[in-house]
């Protein structure tokens, strides 16, 4: 289980990451945790296949999925992003490293750069964190 001593922890195995998510080749939604294992605006990394995966939960209980690797660098550093939105309520996360900002919803960066972040299909089912791997 994920809580506030397990920051920066990638989900493994023996937490709640179900079977399928060690295949290499993860098809269909993937349970990673739950709803009560994520803080608010803070993320968390899980590894689903062999991606690491940022999750993000919003102050309204929504919850965002994207890859953990900076579109920019490549470094796996994204759950340690700034969650955000914006005045008229987009979503948001800046990188750590460069602060290019992204929408969650669809992986656009909203600050002009030419880079897109990789977004995941998220559902919350009776508490549970389902993630399904896009492209």
């Amino acid at each position: 289980m994920l809580g506030s001593a397990d920051r920066g922890r990638a989900v493994t195995e023996g937490d709640t990451v179900s079977a399928e998510a060690t295949q290499t080749a993860v098809q269909g939604p993937v349970e990673i945790c739950t709803l009560d294992d994520l803080e608010r605006d803070w993320g968390e990394v899980a590894l689903v296949g062999q991606r690491q995966i940022a999750v993000f939960r919003m102050q309204d209980d929504t919850v965002y999925a994207c890859d953990h690797a900076d579109p920019n660098s490549g470094a796996l550093v994204m759950a340690r992003g700034i969650v955000g939105e914006t005045v008229d309520g987009v979503p948001t996360l800046a990188s750590p490293l460069y602060k290019e900002v992204y929408d969650l919803r669809d992986g656009s960066c909203r600050t002009g750069a030419d880079f897109t972040l990789p977004v995941h299909k998220v559902s919350v089912e009776d508490g549970r964190v389902l993630v399904e791997l896009g492209a």
